[in-house]
């Protein structure tokens, strides 16, 4: 029996065709083997994409980004959501070097005063970031801040999110499992709780532009540890891609003494506007080669 190759999407899917987001990833995915001189080894009926987007919709649905930004920190949701977005901005803002200065100097020093737990800095923080990176990526480590919030948090988000993914991954069958922004936080929860329970074999675990190596983000998880069901895990990030701000190495996600090793590649050039898009990842050559030994075995 061939193994099968499962895609677990991020955020900003919903309201998508789930077979034209599958056919995007494939495509980037035989532009990267194409540059190793390979192909698809295995039949598309065996690739399965779980679509959840519509899963993450709720009443700030139809908002503009920086207006959603604005209810959740003037306190218009879950207090808790607030606090857990700023404390991610302000790591992201540290690791960056945006300083207090380059915030002020944007929004005036009556915005650094009153801190990060106020709309203002976090819409400030956003701009000073896109400062000193590629253009948007201040939004966008916000808006995934959010949704792994949801799915960590909100138990019936997660769970209808679990059971989605779950049912794509065929019992008993090795299965090269790729997870993409939020989609490797799924896949690193789902597998990790469920993966032996439910006979899952996963020979290969693919993560790219993933945040787990965010503090604020690894300490919501109870506890971080490697999938017993998982042989390999291999993690990819361009070092611009500021949701996946740090490597999956032992400093920044801490797997347990006894596990193996996540092989961390820290030098994607990801030619997508924000440096996270999924083409940018799967199109890389490396990361292509990965999922393709994972398949032949």
């Amino acid at each position: 029996m061939s193994r099968h190759l499962v895609l677990v999407h991020g955020r900003s899917q919903q309201d998508k065709d789930a077979d034209e987001l599958k056919r995007e990833w494939l495509e980037a995915l035989e532009e990267g083997l194409a540059k190793s001189g390979l192909s698809l080894p295995v039949r598309e009926s065996d690739v399965h994409f779980p679509y959840y987007g519509d899963t993450l919709i709720d009443f700030l649905e139809g908002k503009p980004p920086d207006e959603v930004a604005e209810i959740i920190i003037r306190g218009g949701t879950d207090a808790e959501l607030a606090v857990f977005v700023a404390q991610v901005m302000e790591e992201v803002r540290g690791e960056l070097q945006v300083t207090e200065a380059d915030i002020a100097a944007i929004g005036g020093e009556e915005v650094v005063e009153r801190g990060p737990l106020n709309w203002r800095w976090v819409q400030t923080a956003m701009k000073a970031i896109d400062s000193k990176t590629e253009h948007g990526s201040g939004l966008s480590i916000f808006l995934a801040t959010r949704d792994v919030y949801h799915y960590l948090v909100d138990k019936a988000t997660k769970d209808e999110i679990d059971e989605g993914v779950a049912t794509a991954i065929p019992p008993g069958v090795e299965t090269v499992v790729v997870g993409h922004s939020l989609g490797s936080v799924v896949t690193h929860s789902l597998l990790s709780t469920l993966g032996e329970r439910l006979d899952l074999t996963v020979p290969q675990l693919v993560t790219v532009g993933s945040p787990l190596g965010i503090k604020r983000i690894s300490g919501s998880i109870k506890p971080p540890r490697w999938p017993s069901c998982v042989s390999r895990w291999y993690n990819a990030r361009d070092p611009h891609d500021v949701v996946a701000l740090y490597p999956l190495t032992p400093g920044h996600f801490v797997v347990g003494d006894d596990a193996p090793g996540i092989v961390d590649k820290s030098d994607v050039d990801n030619t997508t506007s924000n440096r996270h898009g999924i083409s940018g990842y799967l199109s890389d050559p490396d990361i292509a080669r990965v999922i393709y030994d994972g398949l032949v075995g």
